[in-house]
């Protein structure tokens, strides 16, 4: 089979790009280039900081920001709210313009390398309270407020640690 050959045939596994790839093809093109994602630094007016517990095959289980890649002809401003929506159940505001940029390169093939974008947000609406951390561990996206950084915050977002 030619290369083109090929293309097209993945090509045509994707039915929306802005709605998601299938996770085979979003894989390969993990593997092939950096992933831009956005992650949301939330204080309350206590200082803490709002993080969500991840449990997965990719990154191992702990403590990170809300956050998520960039999809296809996305804004990253777009993905800022739609991850409130998505992993807190709430709207966010947050400034135009990304606090950090930073870059992570991990010994993995697949999802090995980001680009994030960490954007300064504060809560306009309530968070989903059916969301909250309320055992231990947490159940996959749960949330809970930190008043400092937690000894579990996933490595790969480890260039946080400093905004606790």
């Amino acid at each position: 089979m030619e290369l083109s050959e090929a293309i097209t045939t993945i090509d045509s596994f994707v039915v929306n790009p802005r709605r998601g790839l299938p996770e085979d093809l979003f894989l390969l093109i993990s593997r092939l280039t950096p992933l831009i994602n956005v992650d949301l630094l939330i204080h309350d007016e206590a200082g803490r900081t709002l993080l969500t517990w991840r449990d997965d095959e990719f990154f191992g289980a702990g403590w990170h920001l809300p956050g998520g890649i960039i999809r296809y002809k996305e804004l990253a401003t777009d993905r800022v709210r739609a991850c409130g929506l998505d992993e807190l159940g709430a709207e966010v505001a947050f400034e135009p313009l990304p606090i950090l940029v930073s870059e992570t390169i991990r010994e993995r093939n697949d999802r090995g390398h980001f680009i994030s974008l960490l954007y300064l947000c504060r809560l306009v609406s309530p968070l989903d309270e059916s969301r909250r951390a309320c055992s231990d561990p947490p159940a996959a996206g749960a949330w809970q407020w930190h008043i400092e950084c937690p000894l579990n915050l996933l490595d790969v977002q480890s260039q946080y640690a400093r905004f606790f």
